[in-house]
């Protein structure tokens, strides 16, 4: 792509100044921001990480503090900190809020919604969720939009945006999008043509990685520039340990990857899973796991990576630089590895892409949405040539047992988080040759201490239609749905859940009249129980799954914690539940590292008879934790 060093660029047609406006105080840059369009801006905000939250913050306190002026905001992912819901959590939570999260500033819109405070002259619309933050929020679900990833971006041009502001890295008189070429780059590119009008501003932060190619703006780009005294900590996003069921499902998964192909993996911990188990599998390091499985396993791609993977995806994640630091990730395609939209991850991989030398760097290059997520328009053959046996890996929340799958809500009219691009992978999957949709969840959640079963004989929304039902994978295997009748579909995915719930997902089956009455399931996979993965996973955790296979900002202790926290957690609403972990207070023998648990906690190091019940609950859950794994 040409830079603004190639020919001058232009805002519908006429020059750009020859430098941007440079402002070190944001409540002075907010006001020169509202006089420039008259008192009312219509605000296009990147998702995640790109937010120049400073100037954000200083636009909201300029139209909170003034009714006559009006800012309406589009966009998506805001990121908030986790506000703690009950005691344990605040005392795990807050000595460690700045480590695990950085130290980033709430954003002040985000606030006024939570407190039900957003005055009528402000107005902010989404079209993803930061995962669960705004279940229960009237506001933020009224004011939701959906939208797939690709038609985000005409969303937004409909709503005439006049002022686009990001969260920027430079480089002498360059500036770079860095973490969100997403949608913005092709803003950018549609202003240079002269199809649309709108000032651009910017906020300095250095913390980002100067990314290259499509994600470069020069100076004379943006209008205005915020360059603020100090400059925020980045949001870093917390890695979870990955689990017995996760690291189960990422073996699967491992097996349908073929070696020269194209890879699009989500974030989490079965993206984390995959990325360590595809780094295992080119160092010939899986094939003992694989002879062990006691489950059915299918795929047959198991060999290293000879040729190397192609990376296309929406979001840069963990695992992706991962293998392409370990050189799993390695065909070019136009010179780059890896192509991608966006990135919102741990601190350690901001600063593992601002290590890396500038040519390196470049071979993973931030392009908009419009590439990554979409197959069609003028560069069509050029995709279609490099996307060759894709496989594209996300996660969902339900699978149907007709295929249909739910990945964004919890029920009818609450979001959870929004279909973003994974639609787009799924159309992807079906109009390239040999290109897979791999469809990830869990066979089963707990919650309030009540087991349920992630496969369903009908999901209350869908994200992902029937239709379009491809490979699903849950720990007890993977089940290739593509082309096959509704009767084959109902087995295959009975075949992989959890075998407490097998009977009656059968039942239902047969009762609606999609499944023969005399089909039983085979007895290989009779066994589909958590403790089947146990048996066969336990012997390897140590030495080649570990809990964290990305690292974590989590220190030892803390790391005790969390399988005892999630016990704690899964028992709450369970009286039942909750009376079991008393018992083991008592009758187990204590945790190895209970004292310094129990003291990160603030409780008392040593068990009283007087100690809250919630101090006792959690002893008992770090007891049964061990108790498991002794």
């Amino acid at each position: 792509m040409p830079t603004a060093r190639d020919s001058p660029p232009t805002r519908a047609g006429a020059p750009l100044a020859d430098a941007p406006r440079r402002f070190a105080d944001a409540d002075e840059m907010a006001r020169a921001i509202f006089d420039a369009v008259g008192g009312e801006i219509r605000l296009a905000l990147p998702l995640g990480l790109g937010k120049p939250v400073t100037l954000v913050n200083a636009l909201t306190r300029a139209a909170a503090a003034d009714p006559s002026l009006r800012l309406s905001i589009f966009t998506a992912i805001t990121l908030q900190r986790p506000i703690p819901s009950n005691d344990i959590e605040r005392r795990f939570l807050e000595p460690a809020m700045d480590r695990l999260f950085g130290a980033y500033p709430d954003l002040h819109y985000a606030q006024m919604i939570r407190d039900g405070a957003l005055p009528d002259n402000i107005e902010v619309s989404e079209f993803f969720f930061q995962v669960g933050t705004w279940l229960g929020n009237e506001y933020a679900q009224r004011h939701y939009i959906a939208a797939n990833y690709t038609h985000a971006r005409d969303v937004l041009i409909a709503q005439r945006p006049n002022v686009v502001s990001q969260l920027m890295p430079r480089d002498g008189a360059q500036f770079s999008m860095s973490c969100n070429t997403d949608i913005s780059a092709d803003l950018f590119a549609m202003r240079r043509a002269g199809e649309m009008d709108f000032i651009a501003v910017a906020e300095v932060n250095d913390a980002l990685p100067f990314m290259g190619g499509p994600a470069v703006l020069d100076e004379r780009e943006l209008a205005m520039l915020l360059e603020p005294p100090e400059q925020f900590e980045l949001f870093s996003a917390v890695r979870r340990p990955v689990s017995d069921a996760q690291y189960a499902i990422a073996l699967h998964v491992a097996r349908q990857v073929p070696d020269g192909g194209t890879l699009q993996i989500g974030i989490g911990a079965i993206g984390d899973a995959v990325a360590h188990a595809l780094l295992m599998r080119d160092a010939g390091r899986l094939a003992p796991l694989w002879a062990e499985c006691p489950l059915p396993l299918s795929g047959d791609e198991t060999g290293p990576f000879h040729t190397g993977l192609y990376a296309v995806t929406e979001m840069l994640v963990g695992g992706l630089v991962a293998l392409f630091e370990g050189g799993v990730i390695r065909r070019e395609v136009d010179g780059a590895a890896i192509h991608a939209g966006f990135f919102l991850e741990a601190r350690d991989m901001y600063e593992t892409l601002r290590a890396m030398p500038p040519e390196r760097r470049d071979r993973i290059r931030m392009m908009p949405v419009s590439f990554t997520n979409a197959l069609y328009g003028a560069d069509e053959a050029a995709k279609r040539a490099a996307r060759v046996h894709a496989r594209f890996v996300n996660s969902a929340m339900q699978v149907s047992l007709l295929g249909d799958a739910m990945s964004d809500a919890a029920k009818p009219g609450q979001m959870v988080s929004g279909v973003g691009g994974q639609f787009n992978f799924f159309e992807q999957a079906f109009a390239l040759e040999d290109g897979r949709a791999v469809l990830t969840l869990p066979a089963t959640r707990r919650s309030k201490g009540e087991l349920t079963s992630n496969i369903v004989w009908q999901v209350p929304v869908t994200t992902v239609p029937r239709h379009m039902r491809d490979i699903v994978v849950t720990e007890y295997g993977a089940a290739d749905l593509r082309g096959q009748t509704d009767e084959e579909v109902i087995k295959r995915l009975i075949m992989i859940a959890d075998s407490r719930f097998q009977p009656a997902l059968l039942a239902e089956a047969q009762k609606a009249g999609k499944i023969a009455k005399d089909w039983r399931i085979p007895p290989a996979h009779c066994a589909n129980t958590p403790e089947t993965i146990l048996g066969w996973l336990s012997p390897h955790r140590a030495d080649l799954l570990p809990d964290f296979p990305l690292g974590t900002d989590f220190d030892a202790t803390e790391r005790q914690l969390l399988p005892a926290l999630t016990r704690l957690g899964a028992a709450a609403g369970s009286k039942r539940a909750l009376l079991g972990l008393l018992a083991a207070s008592v009758t187990k023998p204590p945790h190895p590292a209970e004292e310094a648990a129990m003291t990160r906690m603030g409780f008392d190091a040593a068990p009283s008879l007087f100690e809250p019940l919630q101090a006792r609950a959690l002893r008992g859950a770090l007891r049964a934790i061990s108790d498991q794994t002794s």
